[in-house]
């Protein structure tokens, strides 16, 4: 989940759109430009096809691993206690996240030129913005979850209660939106009067912001602001709990050290691929001679990152997760099986 990359300005090299000219004048009427044309991968050429293979493989894994874990979370009652409804949550947002921007992209390595309306535009800046963060707040209250299962085991059923689950939720939905709407607003009131090539494989913010007829100074600090408050609230909030987290483990026997290390040890992995890949992707940004084809392809595959390996890491580090899958498919299975044995009864 990219925030970096969604609010920082890029430094993309200036693309030169001769040929797309007539499409250009052509969107400028009375109110301005009236559609982007999404530049997407331009030089891949053959290699199209390989990429849209991947993404496409790579879509349909996320859906299908994601849905699979809010399946058996809302189905199994083992699966009752409130790491499991974080989770869900979070599996939710991951599919919705990829969707916002993967298709776009399919369709536009299929197409020479992929157009998207203003409106359509930044509804997409606005949902895959918002999506993010409320990706990482959700990530936050799933280590507070954990600081309380570990550093309060006793009270942890009083304090996690239901209400205070869906409060924690809506929270983090909130905190997206505020972290959103601001940047979005500013960036839709803005005149786009010349160029509607947008150098990105979708509405990038700053690529959009590239497309203003205006000055945007205050747009690149407002994103900045809100940058900093998504990224540096979640991640203290995050490294705060794993802090006292650490010191409750150290008090403890050994046994109780590996139960805990093993409760935590999911959901610290998938932080650390999250904000280790996030850091990768603004420094692939702004050091070295990487080619805007470069940028864009890491850009795309770490949208769909860390949504494709949140499924498979719960999966594989989780004990009762992985159990219940392997029930829900087993059990799915014996239904069909016997489901098939009742239609050839009855045929013959």
């Amino acid at each position: 989940m990219n925030t970096d990359e969604l609010f920082f300005p890029s430094d993309f090299p200036t693309l030169s759109t001769n040929h797309r000219s007539s499409s250009v004048n052509e969107t400028l009427g009375l109110g301005g430009v009236t559609f982007f044309i999404i530049q997407g991968l331009t030089n891949l050429d053959e290699k199209k096809i390989i990429l849209f293979s991947i993404l496409l493989l790579i879509y349909i894994m996320v859906l299908g691993g994601n849905s699979i874990i809010i399946y058996v979370a809302l189905t199994d009652p083992k699966l009752n206690s409130p790491l499991y409804f974080f989770l869900c949550n979070l599996s939710f947002v991951d599919m919705v996240y990829t969707t916002t921007t993967i298709p776009n992209m399919l369709s536009g390595l299929l197409t020479d030129i992929l157009t998207i309306s203003v409106l359509g535009c930044f509804l997409q800046m606005y949902f895959f913005i918002q999506l993010s963060v409320t990706g990482r707040a959700i990530l936050t209250v799933m280590a507070y979850d954990r600081y309380v299962a570990i550093c309060n085991p006793l009270q942890y059923n009083s304090i996690m209660t239901r209400p205070v689950r869906l409060l924690l939720v809506a929270g983090a939905w909130g905190f997206g939106a505020i972290c959103t709407l601001p940047v979005t607003v500013i960036a839709f009131e803005r005149p786009y009067c010349g160029p509607n090539v947008v150098k990105h494989a979708w509405c990038d913010p700053s690529s959009v912001r590239r497309l203003v007829c205006s000055d945007t100074s205050l747009d690149n600090i407002v994103s900045l602001l809100f940058a900093m408050v998504s990224l540096v609230t979640t991640g203290v909030f995050i490294l705060s709990s794993y802090i006292l987290i650490g010191f409750s483990i150290s008090r403890m026997v050994v046994a109780q050290r590996l139960k805990a290390l093993r409760t935590c040890s999911a959901h610290l992995t998938v932080v650390s691929i999250s904000y280790a890949a996030a850091s990768f992707v603004y420094i692939s940004y702004r050091v070295g001679n990487f080619s805007s084809e470069v940028r864009i392809i890491v850009s795309v595959l770490y949208s769909a990152l860390t949504p494709f390996l949140n499924p498979m890491i719960y999966s594989l580090r989780n004990k009762e997760l992985r159990e219940s899958i392997r029930r829900t498919l087993t059990d799915d299975s014996v239904l069909s099986l016997r489901s098939q044995q009742c239609k050839i009864k009855i045929i013959f």
